[in-house]
């Protein structure tokens, strides 16, 4: 079984309202489609980047919304929607459909306009999906690995190791220490407390792995 970790960009009519607006409006530059439901009325939990108003203008741009709910986090907003609709495309809805693959949260909107996303499937059904993906728009492989039952606490977010490969470059862990928190927040374009708290959660996760019982 593989993991593999993939990257597309589609044309205009097949990108999601909400990555529209992401893409066209601002101040949001990234969102993360947390959970979904397997029903036709869809309920989803998303995290945005940006403060409770900014998210609210944004899931405005879904036709199919019933009700949302807005949570105010440490470093975003958690948005919960339940719709009549996906409101994905048809031709998108209907190659996942199709594939012999399942696919692992979350699903990354990003301003530039392209998608991340995870499916796990024997590489003959992963390699039959990205052709047909590819059918669709621009797509590429950015990661296969070995899928896991159980994954390791030291695997990380890309956010955690973002923040991890930026600590490292900007002298964090040099002794002496040549570079701090407000330079990982500089190369993340994000908020001193942010930075500082995906380090830490980055940190706390390697040490635990390598404090377990082998």
């Amino acid at each position: 079984m593989k993991r593999v970790q993939f990257t597309a960009t589609y044309p205009k009519e097949l990108v999601h309202p909400l990555h529209r607006q992401i893409i066209d409006s601002g101040p949001i530059s990234r969102a993360e489609l947390l959970l979904w439901s397997p029903t036709a009325e869809a309920t989803t939990l998303f995290w945005c980047d940006g403060p409770p108003d900014a998210t609210a203008a944004a899931v405005r741009a879904i036709d199919s919304l019933l009700v949302s709910d807005l949570v105010e986090g440490s470093d975003g907003t958690y948005a919960f929607l339940q719709q009549n609709d996906y409101e994905f495309a048809t031709a998108l809805l209907d190659a996942i459909a199709d594939a012999r693959a399942v696919f692992v949260p979350p699903v990354v909107f990003f301003e530039t306009g392209s998608v991340q996303f995870e499916a796990v499937g024997e590489a003959a059904a992963l390699s039959a999906f990205y052709a047909e993906l590819s059918d669709l728009g621009e797509l590429t492989i950015d990661r296969v690995e070995e899928f896991e039952r159980t994954r390791s606490s030291s695997r990380l977010t890309d956010r955690q190791r973002a923040a991890l490969d930026a600590a490292v470059e900007v002298g964090y862990y040099e002794v002496p220490r040549t570079g701090a928190i407000a330079d990982v927040a500089a190369a993340l374009d994000c908020s001193t407390s942010t930075a500082g708290e995906l380090v830490r959660k980055a940190e706390a996760a390697v040490i635990r792995e390598y404090a377990e019982p082998r």
